[in-house]
């Protein structure tokens, strides 16, 4: 079974790379692994009346992927994970390309036009590095 990568985050071109992850996996009959980075693991405590809560950046990154993994899999038909882990984007996704032994990299493309092309971007250092297929979704 081949295994698409989709690389995503909170914002509004990212969810595009992630819809259009989704419906490509389904068509190729795809697992599917959604792939969130962070930087850094940030705890916080809070209290609220007697009561005591921790919130992880790493545990909501996790969240947000398997939330997203599993929206996708309903709305798709597809066999979706969610996965989260510490570090640059691009990094994560290569990493989680390597891991999985994916097919095929989404990505959306921003940074890669005007003067933000010059300083690098996501896609543009996948479309150089991955050990796979890399799709750039037209997202702005």
């Amino acid at each position: 079974m081949e295994t698409v990568i989709v690389g995503a985050n909170e914002s509004e071109t990212a969810s595009k790379a992630v819809e259009r992850a989704g419906e490509v996996a389904a068509r190729m009959d795809a697992r599917l692994v959604v792939v969130t980075a962070y930087g850094f693991d940030e705890v916080t405590e809070v209290g609220i009346g007697g009561d005591r809560f921790r919130i992880s950046t790493a545990a909501q990154a996790l969240e947000f992927a398997e939330t997203t993994a599993a929206r996708l899999s309903a709305s798709y038909g597809v066999d979706a994970s969610g996965v989260a882990w510490t570090g640059k984007p691009e990094k994560v996704l290569l990493d989680a390309a390597a891991q999985f032994g994916a097919s095929v990299i989404f990505v959306g493309n921003v940074r890669m036009q005007g003067a933000g092309r010059l300083l690098g971007s996501v896609a543009n250092h996948l479309a150089h590095h991955a050990p796979c297929d890399v799709f750039i979704v037209k997202t702005v």
